[in-house]
């Protein structure tokens, strides 16, 4: 249902299907895609830009979407995925925020772009599900060069339950990506003096 449809745009299709039996059935049915047996989780991720659509499985949504979203040198450029709705509501709301969601944010669009009850799948699945769209930004709201560093910034104000430099009244949650991103620019930088 999802690769049929991917193929006939006419882009260049990586299926990724763990199952013998199922990759066999889709490599049938999609013989212009390029059917991969493997577990998403540890598969290369392209070194070109790229798109992932897909229905990840519920148990392991968070893991595969932080691998895609979380460093942002992958090439990434779009992931529409269907997900659970519980996560796809955390992800993708404003507040509060948390550390993974300001992360993402500081470099992709997050959002859910429709809520699929359990009804529209076969079995049905005892909870809702959502499809999750991270778009990458046209201007990132933190330099890809200091990604990493921004990451352990906001961990670390969200460990200590505080913002720096904004006192007791707000938490770390009630900021979202683009007042982060703004913080880490007007940190204090540290200063090398020389007494040449």
């Amino acid at each position: 249902m999802i690769t049929r449809p991917l193929v006939a745009t006419g882009a260049r299709v990586v299926a990724i299907e763990p199952d013998a039996q199922f990759a066999a059935r889709l490599a049938r049915a999609c013989p212009d895609a390029r059917v991969v047996r493997r577990d998403v989780r540890i598969f290369a991720w392209p070194t070109e830009p790229f798109s992932v659509v897909a229905n990840l499985p519920f148990a392991h949504a968070s893991e595969i979407c932080r691998a895609l979203l979380t460093d942002p040198a992958l090439p990434l450029v779009s992931l529409d995925a269907i997900v659970e709705w519980d996560f796809a509501i955390k992800r993708a709301r404003v507040w509060p925020s948390t550390v993974t969601s300001v992360i993402w944010s500081a470099w992709y669009e997050l959002a859910i772009v429709r809520r699929l009850p359990p009804s529209t799948f076969v079995p049905p699945p005892r909870v809702a599900a959502a499809v999750f769209r991270a778009r990458r930004r046209n201007e990132p709201l933190v330099p890809l060069e200091e990604a990493r560093a921004f990451g352990s910034f906001v961990a670390a104000a969200f460990r200590a339950g505080r913002v720096p430099g904004l006192g007791r009244g707000l938490l770390p949650r009630d900021l979202d990506a683009h007042a982060w991103a703004a913080l880490w620019q007007e940190r204090p930088r540290s200063r090398v003096t020389s007494n040449r």
